[in-house]
């Protein structure tokens, strides 16, 4: 059972030659067009693996179907993250986000009042706290 586990992991790790292993961090410097077409490109790459695979094609192809699939996930991925890298940028220090880019937190916490609205006091609070402040008393020894 290892021998084969073992040649199925080498299988999958050294496959992929034509593409060469596809990093996030390569991918993070293209832009979106570049990384458009790398995807439509690992799209039509699995659809002809998936045909040789039914067709009975050779166990290397099968075994690139993963391979495939999981670069399709790592554009995917950094599309996205750029995407949303980009809102974030262009929301920063506007006064409403879009629900997804603010704070997740609490339901209880994002409804607490913030900092500012805790420290408002009314004319009258003033006035009582003024008033009837703490007083302060020293034991004379």
């Amino acid at each position: 059972l290892s021998a084969h586990v073992d040649s199925t992991l080498l299988s999958r790790t050294n496959v992929n030659v034509a593409w060469g292993k596809i990093k996030a961090r390569d991918l993070r410097g293209k832009k979106k067009e570049e990384l458009l077409k790398q995807l439509d490109d690992l799209k039509v790459e699995l659809s002809q693996l998936r045909v040789a695979k039914v067709t009975g094609g050779a166990a290397s192809k099968l075994s690139k179907i993963c391979v495939v699939r999981k670069s399709i996930a790592r554009v995917l991925t950094v599309i996205n993250q750029t995407q949303k890298e980009n809102l974030r940028k262009f929301y920063k220090g506007k006064k409403y986000k879009p629900l997804d880019l603010r704070p997740r937190k609490t339901r209880a916490i994002r409804r607490r009042l913030n900092k500012h609205e805790e420290t408002l006091r009314t004319k009258k609070m003033q006035r009582k706290d003024r008033l009837y402040s703490i007083r302060k008393f020293a034991v004379k020894a």
